[in-house]
């Protein structure tokens, strides 16, 4: 491990010498890469690349494994991720710098931006501001329309439209549900108030000021645009690595759609970590800064049975929490075949980032909770092989759900016949899906969702096999509904990774 820490510092930016000035906890400097390499074949992670900065200083970057399990190309500090929910800061940050501008007020109506703009109920649409969007306080639950929103052919104005059809089940500004289509709709305030796209002024006002020049603001057609992208992999419903097609979610960009790299994430954590300055210089004011960390919400006020924590809540693009007496900000962020987190503690001057490429594992998550361990003096525990049970025996579980569904595939009639199946379908929010019949059973295409489909298998009583042609979608039991004299129905259910609720579609000819 001696021997990996001294190839960091030759080769990270600042020199060796200058690095050599920061005192590393023992873990880090001697155990981090074994830990590394030991999780990432534990939780099936075939690329994974991490960098520390401390006291102002990178005192660790590095990838590990591949960027792709086929080729065997190798991840470095400038292979690209999708750094999805990370993107949220990013937002809150141009939107915070913009009131500190005076060019708005994070208060202001959404009603201000686009007068046409409705939310379920006539009070939330009155009330709601561009500060309830960057900080999940709709009402709506968790993930709520993003079925309807993530990688769909739906415009970021269509998205706004369809918003007002999300039937909250919390309270209005009181209870938390993660929206992204909220961070859209804050983000779509931008080119209202400066006449440059969110893109745009993410560009200009953070990319290009931090040097940030291996980063995009948008994700769409990235496998094109980089050489050193990695490829999304999951585990997700088979046990096994699968490739998954990258996520094409530029309609939802301020909530997603930031790629970057290791190399680049360094920069953004030493600006976080200086008060908004570069080398000294200010870029950014504090107060913008101080902004996006003023929490909002409150998440969770109970004390974690695992982690020295009390509280969590929400600022704006950034949880909020308390680890062992210090204050840590820090996101996760979830694309197909790519989870990330990106985390920094001010009172240690310490910063965090890790990306990889497998969407089923919590490794990432564990691996910085080990990193900070070290730093914050807290009595080592391996969060890794803690964590690792559980996630098996769930693993274990919904293979084992799919074997028994699989076996009762056998040739069974449904009870009515194929052609009765067949037909279009509707929901309120989502739209039309169509229903064919194939030589095996039937197909279902989706009108918002060009390339994916899924096959429909009779089980038995009444119930089908679903089965997506893109496996991060999911494998799940489903029925139609057939009452005499109602038109029939179909219940589709997506990866909670997606949406945690099934959208019911009713036929419609």
């Amino acid at each position: 491990m001696k021997i990996f820490y001294k190839l960091l510092l030759a080769g990270c930016m600042a020199s060796a010498a200058t690095n050599a000035q920061t005192s590393l906890p023992s873990f880090v400097q001697d155990n981090l890469d074994s830990y590394i390499q030991k999780g990432m074949e534990q939780w099936q992670v075939p690329g994974l690349a991490v960098v520390i900065v401390k006291d102002g200083k990178i005192v660790a970057m590095k990838g590990y494994g591949v960027k792709d399990i086929q080729s065997k190309s190798p991840v470095d500090e400038h292979t690209h991720f999708f750094i999805a929910s990370n993107s949220k800061l990013f937002t809150g940050t141009v939107l915070a710098n913009l009131e500190q501008q005076k060019k708005l007020n994070l208060n202001d109506p959404i009603s201000k931006y686009f007068p046409e703009y409705k939310l379920y109920t006539p009070t939330s649409t009155s009330l709601v501001s561009i500060r309830d969007m960057l900080t999940h306080r709709i009402g709506t639950k968790t993930f709520q329309g993003d079925f309807t929103f993530w990688n769909t052919t739906l415009t970021r104005k269509e998205i706004m439209q369809k918003m007002r059809l999300l039937k909250p089940s919390q309270t209005f500004r009181q209870d938390y549900g993660y929206c992204n289509s909220c961070f859209m709709t804050a983000g779509e305030i931008v080119p209202k108030v400066i006449g440059k796209t969110w893109e745009q002024y993410v560009q200009d006002s953070i990319l290009n000021v931090l040097g940030m020049s291996e980063s995009f603001a948008s994700s769409n057609g990235i496998q094109n645009r980089s050489s050193n992208i990695a490829v999304p992999y999951t585990t997700s419903y088979s046990g096994t690595l699968k490739t998954v097609p990258y996520d094409t979610w530029d309609n939802l960009g301020p909530a997603a759609s930031v790629v970057s790299n290791v190399h680049d994430l360094s920069k953004w954590l030493l600006f976080q970590l200086d008060s908004g300055r570069v080398n000294g210089e200010r870029k950014m004011p504090w107060e913008t800064l101080a902004k996006t960390r003023a929490m909002q919400i409150v998440t969770n006020s109970r004390k974690s049975a695992i982690y020295p924590m009390n509280f969590r809540g929400y600022g704006l693009g950034l949880n909020i929490a308390d680890y062992n007496g210090r204050q840590v900000y820090w996101h996760t962020g979830g694309a197909a075949g790519m989870v990330s987190n990106v985390c920094f503690i001010p009172d240690e001057k310490l910063g965090i980032a890790i990306l990889t490429n497998n969407d089923n594992q919590n490794f990432f998550e564990m691996l910085r909770y080990q990193i900070m361990d070290a730093f914050l003096g807290v009595k080592y525990v391996d969060r890794s092989s803690a964590a690792l049970p559980q996630f098996l025996a769930a693993q274990k579980e919904e293979l084992a759900l799919i074997a028994s569904l699989r076996s009762r595939v056998k040739g069974n009639a449904p009870p009515l016949a194929f052609d009765a199946y067949v037909g279009d379908y509707t929901n309120e929010l989502y739209g039309n899906i169509t229903v064919t019949k194939t030589a095996t059973g039937l197909l279902v295409r989706f009108s918002k969702h060009p390339t994916l489909t899924a096959a429909l298998t009779y089980l038995d009583n009444a119930t089908w096999l679903l089965e997506y042609n893109n496996i991060e979608y999911g494998i799940f039991p489903t029925s139609f509904t057939a009452t005499p004299g109602q038109p029939m129905s179909l219940k589709i259910t997506v990866n909670p990774f997606v949406e945690y609720d099934s959208y019911i579609f009713t036929k419609t000819k």
